[in-house]
C-alpha cells in the first residue's frame, strides 16, 4: 500500500495534525507525577465544595444581592486557610509549586457549585500570570513572598490583574485590535518612576486584593508598542478604589473600578517596560502583545473550565431533580424524554472538559509554564528544599542577567507557530466551554420548569453566573474570530481577519 513512499515523508510533522493533536506530544513528555497532582488538587477542591462552598453559596448570593458593597472576607480567609492562593505559586518563590496543569480541573470543580466562589479563588492566578509574564524575578519574588506570608498570618494577600478600561475591553487583549482601542490609562516617565492617570474597570477581586498588576501605555496612539507592566500596591498615593459593580451573576466575586490620579509608581515596581519588551520582539507582532498573548493563552482555557463547571453544576442539579420528581406517577428520571435531555447535558459537560484539557496540553508544550513541564526540571523543582531556594533567590534577585535569561528562554523561545496554536486553542476552549455551560443552564430550566426558577433550587443561579463567562476574557465573538485567524486562516491564503 505504501510502496514507493519514503519513510521520512510519513514521519514528517504535518501542521494540520499538530494543530489538533497536541496531546500526542504531551503524553510522552509529561512527568508522570502530574496526573497524581491533578487528582490530589481536584480532591482538595471537592472537599472544599462539600465543606465550605455548597453550604454557603446561596447565602452569599443573597447577601450580595441585598448589599452589593459587601466584601466576602470570611470566605476569602477560609480559601486562604485551605491554601488555594499559594498552591500554584512555584516553590522557588515560596509557594506549594502545584503544576499549572492541575489548576484548570480545579476551576471546573469549584465552579460546579458556584462560579462566583470559583472566580474568587481562580482569578488570583490571572493576576499572578500577568506578574509572571514580565519575568522580573525581583518583583515576582517580592509579591509572591507577601502572598505566602498572607497565608501564614491568616491575613490574605491577593493579586488582581488590571487590563480592561471604560472604553477598551476585548480589543485590549488582541494583537490586531489594540492599536485601534480607546485606551486612556497613560504612564508618563518622570525621575525615579512613572506617573499614571486613568481608570480600570470590571476588575475581579479588585477591592479585596493587595497587589494589582497594571497594564498602562506611554503613548496612547501607539499602545501596543509602548505598553508597560507595573506592580501597584494598596496605599500608593494617587491610587484608589472606585465603585463595585452590581452584577447579575457571580456576585460572590467583587468587580471593581480602580482609579489612578497622578499616581507615582517607582521604577522598582516596573515589571517590564516597552524598551525591554522590544528587545524580545519576535516576528511582526508588536512587542507588548507577546506579553498579552502569553497571559490570555493561559487564562482563557481557565474560563472555558469555568463554563464546564457551570455545565456540570446545571446537569447535576437537573439530574437530582429528575430523581425526585414524579410526573403522572412515574419518576422523571425514568421518562425517555428526560433521559435524552440529561444525556445531552452530560455530553455538553464532557465536550467542554475535552476542549480545555486539550488546551491544557497545548499550553504545557508551548505556554508560559512549558519549562516547568520538562521532566528533569520538574522533579528538580519538586525535590529542592525551600530553605535552599531562600538562600539562592536574594542573590538571583540582584542579577539583572538572570531576569534577561528567563525572558529570553520563555518569551523569545516560543515560535510564531507555537504562539498561533496556543492562542487558537485558548480561544476554542473559552468559547466552547462557556457556550456549553449556558446551554446546559437553559436545558436544566427546561427540565425543571417553574421549580428551576426558585432561588433555592440552584438552576437559576447557574444561569445568572454563566452569562458573564461568555463576555470576559475576550467576548465569545472575538474568540471565534481569533480561532479562525490562528487555526483556519493559515491554510487559506486568501482569508483576511480583523480587516475593516
Amino acid at each position: 500500500m505504501f510502496e514507493g513512499v519514503k519513510t521520512s515523508t510519513l514521519l514528517d510533522r504535518d501542521p494540520r495534525l499538530e494543530d489538533v493533536m497536541c496531546s500526542l506530544d504531551t503524553v510522552g513528555k509529561m512527568p508522570k507525577a502530574i496526573s497524581g497532582e491533578i487528582r490530589e488538587a481536584v480532591a482538595l477542591a471537592r472537599r472544599f465544595n462539600d465543606t465550605v462552598a455548597r453550604p454557603y453559596a446561596l447565602e452569599l448570593d443573597r447577601k450580595m444581592q441585598e448589599d452589593p458593597t459587601y466584601l466576602p472576607w470570611d470566605l476569602i480567609k477560609e480559601a486562604n486557610r485551605w491554601g488555594f492562593y499559594t498552591g500554584w505559586i512555584p516553590k522557588i518563590f515560596g509557594g506549594k509549586g502545584w503544576n499549572l496543569g492541575s489548576m484548570i480541573p480545579v476551576v471546573e470543580e469549584l465552579c460546579s457549585v458556584c462560579a462566583g466562589i470559583g472566580n474568587l479563588i481562580g482569578v488570583q492566578y490571572f493576576g499572578i500570570s500577568i506578574l509572571f509574564a514580565g519575568w522580573n524575578l525581583r518583583v515576582i519574588d517580592k509579591v509572591c513572598r507577601e502572598v505566602i506570608e498572607g497565608e501564614r498570618s491568616g491575613e490574605p494577600c491577593l493579586v488582581s490583574g488590571l487590563v480592561t478600561e471604560p472604553g477598551a475591553g476585548t480589543d485590549a487583549e488582541e494583537v490586531e485590535l489594540l492599536s485601534k482601542a480607546n485606551v486612556k490609562c497613560q504612564a508618563r516617565k518622570v525621575e525615579g518612576g512613572y506617573v499614571v492617570n486613568g481608570t480600570k474597570v470590571f476588575i475581579s477581586n479588585g477591592h479585596v486584593s493587595t497587589w494589582h498588576m497594571l497594564i498602562a501605555y506611554e503613548d496612547l496612539n501607539r499602545p501596543a508598542e509602548t505598553m508597560i507592566l507595573f506592580a501597584v500596591k494598596n496605599g500608593m498615593k494617587g491610587f484608589s478604589f472606585g465603585r463595585m459593580e452590581k452584577k447579575m451573576g457571580q456576585k460572590g466575586c467583587p468587580a471593581s473600578e480602580m482609579v489612578f490620579e497622578d499616581c507615582f509608581i517607582p521604577d522598582e515596581n516596573v515589571c517590564i517596560n516597552a524598551e525591554q519588551m522590544e528587545g524580545l520582539k519576535r516576528g511582526p507582532r508588536e512587542s507588548g502583545m507577546q506579553l498579552i498573548d502569553f497571559v490570555v493563552s493561559l487564562t482563557r482555557p481557565g474560563v472555558g473550565a469555568m463554563g464546564a463547571g457551570v455545565a456540570r453544576g446545571a446537569f447535576e442539579t437537573a439530574l437530582q431533580f429528575a430523581r425526585e420528581k414524579e410526573v403522572d406517577g412515574k419518576l422523571l428520571i425514568n421518562q425517555e424524554w428526560a433521559q435524552s435531555l440529561l444525556a445531552e447535558m452530560y455530553k455538553n459537560v464532557a465536550l467542554a472538559r475535552l476542549t480545555y484539557m486539550e488546551c491544557n496540553h497545548v499550553t504545557g508544550l508551548y505556554g508560559m509554564a512549558s519549562l516547568l513541564n520538562i521532566k528533569p526540571l520538574y522533579y528538580y523543582m519538586k525535590g529542592m528544599p525551600v530553605s535552599m531556594l531562600d538562600r539562592i533567590m536574594p542573590a538571583a534577585n540582584k542579577m539583572d542577567a538572570t531576569t534577561k535569561i528567563y525572558r529570553k528562554l520563555i518569551m523569545d523561545g516560543q515560535t510564531d507557530e507555537e504562539a498561533r496554536r496556543a492562542s487558537g486553542w485558548a480561544s476554542l476552549s473559552k468559547f466552547a466551554g462557556t457556550d456549553l455551560g449556558i446551554k446546559n443552564c437553559h436545558l436544566a430550566l427546561e427540565l425543571m420548569g417553574q421549580a428551576g426558577l426558585r432561588q433555592d433550587r440552584w438552576a437559576e443561579k447557574f444561569l445568572r453566573d454563566s452569562k458573564l463567562l461568555q463576555i470576559y476574557e475576550g467576548t465569545n465573538q472575538l474568540n471565534r474570530l481569533n480561532l479562525f485567524k490562528c487555526l483556519v486562516a493559515p491554510g487559506v491564503p486568501e482569508a483576511r481577519v480583523f480587516e475593516e
